[in-house]
């Protein structure tokens, strides 16, 4: 199974991007994680938020394909603890799931396009952060689940 996490704009933070390398280096090799970093939209400041969110809809669809498991890094989505999402990567792995790619919407969040086109949703907190930072939690998840996975040594066990 492949693992991709598609983003709006680029990792501008030299800090973060340092740390999402650092954990994106410990994941096993044979799960063929890849960040896609989507250009931002042209001439945002001219569209409505409406307009925004159907422009990176496309942009999403671009790499997207028919096949592929799509999970929205989304505020209303359900949350997990770190071994209930290692669990749910696990049976990811163990379907017929070849292409698991998660997706961060921009500033307005997702289209209704992007809704209805993705299988699940899930949210990394109530809280807020910024897009940047969403980036580094969620590699670091990912690292964290498959240490769950391997049978290392986790959190105080």
């Amino acid at each position: 199974m492949r693992i991709s996490l598609l983003c709006i704009g680029k990792t501008d933070s030299a800090e973060i991007r340092r740390l999402i390398d650092y954990y994106t280096a410990r994941l096993p090799r044979h799960i063929g994680f890849e960040i896609i970093e989507i250009p931002d939209i042209k001439n945002a400041k001219n569209l409505s938020p409406d307009q925004i969110k159907k422009e990176e809809a496309k942009a999403f669809q671009l790499h997207v394909k028919n096949g592929d498991h799509v999970v929205l890094l989304d505020e209303r989505g359900k949350q997990y603890s770190s071994r209930e999402f290692a669990a749910k990567l696990d049976e990811r792995m163990n379907s017929s799931v070849k292409q698991l790619s998660f997706c961060i919407g921009g500033a307005y969040g997702f289209s209704d396009e992007m809704y209805n086109r993705a299988d699940e949703k899930i949210s990394l907190s109530k809280m807020t952060f910024t897009h940047q930072m969403v980036r580094l939690f969620f590699v670091e998840q990912i690292y964290r689940a498959f240490t769950i996975l391997q049978g290392k040594p986790y959190h105080n066990d």
